[in-house]
């Protein structure tokens, strides 16, 4: 075990690229001398998560688990030819037979990702070009034979080819029109009740209003509401509804608010005064979904030694369990269009004095009035129920569990277990675990007064905090949280089953 974590610490995934000395894609693709296995994965998240960031926040879902989703579904297919089982998702390339080590899935992957990066973001062809480059591989291979190069061009076509119509409005044009394409726009109609700037109903989801501090001010949209209508991974349609948020609704016909429309609004204003450095820090970490659920796959795979067939099949199982469970919550976000906490105050305590956070480094303070009120992390782009975040986590921890399990032979315990992820467990660039003073993103400087350390003993342990960090962060009423781990839960065992049986070679 101490021979593992010292080959994590010294910082492979930093020299992962310069270590690379392939001169053509014919000959051998093996890891560098003391890298992990999984070095093309690696590759290409170096890559793409840059890219990925500079068009949305880490915490803007949608597109971000659309991203990784066919990102690790192309992997899938590639490899799957030169499993002793395995079936392809999207595509049937045959059996193929392997030669020492991971040199044809290594290649295999790199190509995939290629195709599949060239559809999702064209934008960056260059880039992806020069991913390829980087690595000793022909951007410009473009084989659609038996070859690694050509398996890889091949599952990555079928991935691209399969979901760029699957109902998230890829290419910009469902609305009807090939001209002056929007893609991922909305094409279903979806219009809120209420405006940024005029309350109608204290029950529904209201825009907020943003700014940069630079004088200009937008108003939020509800990002994707067309998710709801997506083909999902594991299942056919949507059949899961989340039970009505009642403390939401609660709100007399002339727009008053009832009991349980304030007391759960006074448990928000409740966490947020209370608030811990920890709990604003676990906050923090689990509204980023790359260093939150993308991390904890990385550390999970590496600490239990899988090999690269095994690590493409976790991770592309939990994408699928995210992204499918945001499908069934997304419809649900829509069909209840539920008011965020931040509304919900403003209405009870308007002109009111409350005591509450003050904002970035200003603590606790008793003179705020309601309508000034903001939650310690910004309200996301979406309806309030149910919890997204809390779903996302709730998911990937049944899946990763059931696959340690039943695919790596762990006892229920083992598979449970995450006290592995510690800092120094993964090279410095991937610490997300150690807190240094002052690192907080909300409040620089402040936050954490002393170091502090975060960590998890089990996945159970990891997705209830997730849940919970919702309300801390002010962005969630409580019973939102419940809501979205009961859908999150069946679907990540879902997903588990079905990509199960294109391991064994039994799946349609």
């Amino acid at each position: 075990m101490h021979a593992v974590k010292r080959l994590f610490r010294l910082r492979l995934f930093v020299i992962l690229l310069a270590q690379f000395a392939l001169v053509s894609n014919a000959q051998a693709f093996n890891c560098p001398p003391g890298a992990p296995n999984i070095c093309a994965p690696a590759t290409v998240i170096e890559f793409t998560v840059p890219r990925l960031l500079s068009k949305v926040a880490p915490g803007d879902a949608p597109f971000i688990l659309r991203t990784t989703t066919l990102i690790t579904a192309s992997w899938f297919d590639a490899i799957a030819p030169y499993s002793s089982s395995a079936v392809g998702v999207h595509s049937d390339l045959g059996r193929l037979p392997t030669g020492d080590g991971d040199s044809e899935r290594n290649i295999a992957i790199m190509y995939a990702s290629h195709e599949v990066l060239h559809s999702l973001m064209p934008e960056f062809a260059d880039d992806w070009n020069a991913m390829m480059a980087a690595v000793g591989l022909d951007p410009n291979d473009d084989a659609m034979d038996d070859s690694p190069a050509g398996i890889g061009n091949q599952a990555g076509s079928a991935v691209g080819s399969a979901r760029e119509r699957d109902g998230m409005n890829q290419l910009g044009d469902e609305e009807g029109s090939p001209y002056h394409r929007r893609p991922y726009s909305d094409y279903t109609g979806y219009r809120p009740v209420n405006s940024a700037e005029r309350l109608r109903d204290a029950r529904r989801w209201q825009p907020d209003t943003l700014t940069n501090g630079n004088g200009i001010f937008f108003s939020q949209q509800f990002v994707t509401p067309q998710l709801g209508v997506t083909q999902p991974f594991s299942y056919e349609r949507v059949t899961r509804k989340a039970a009505p948020p009642k403390k939401s609704y609660a709100v007399k016909r002339k727009g008053k608010p009832r009991r349980a429309y304030i007391e759960q609004a006074d448990e928000v204003l409740s966490a947020q005064v209370s608030l811990t450095d920890r709990q604003k820090l676990m906050a923090e970490f689990f509204d980023n979904k790359i260093n939150s659920l993308g991390f904890s796959t990385l550390a999970a795979s590496l600490y239990h030694g899988l090999s690269l067939e095994q690590f493409v099949q976790i991770d592309f199982l939990v994408n699928v369990a995210a992204f499918d469970t945001a499908i069934t919550i997304w419809l649900n976000k829509r069909r209840f269009d539920a008011v965020r906490p931040f509304t919900a105050i403003g209405v009870i305590y308007r002109n009111k004095s409350i005591t509450a956070w003050g904002g970035p480094g200003q603590g606790i303070i008793d003179d705020m009035t309601g309508n000034r009120w903001r939650p310690y992390l910004q309200s996301a782009n979406h309806p309030e129920y149910p919890s997204a975040s809390a779903s996302f986590c709730r998911a990937h921890s049944t899946a990763t569990k059931l696959y340690l399990e039943d695919q790596a032979g762990l006892s229920a315990a083992a598979a449970n277990d995450l006290t592995f992820w510690a800092p120094g467990f993964l090279p410095p660039q991937f610490e997300v675990l150690d807190k240094v003073p002052g690192s907080s993103i909300i409040e620089p400087g402040v936050t954490p007064s002393a170091r502090t350390v975060l960590g998890w003993s089990t996945w159970d342990e990891f997705a209830d905090d997730c849940g919970i960090s919702r309300l801390w962060a002010g962005v969630h009423f409580f019973d939102s949280i419940p809501a979205g781990q009961a859908i999150g839960d069946p679907i990540g065992a879902e997903a588990y089953e079905w990509l199960q049986a294109y391991i064994d070679g039994s799946g349609e």
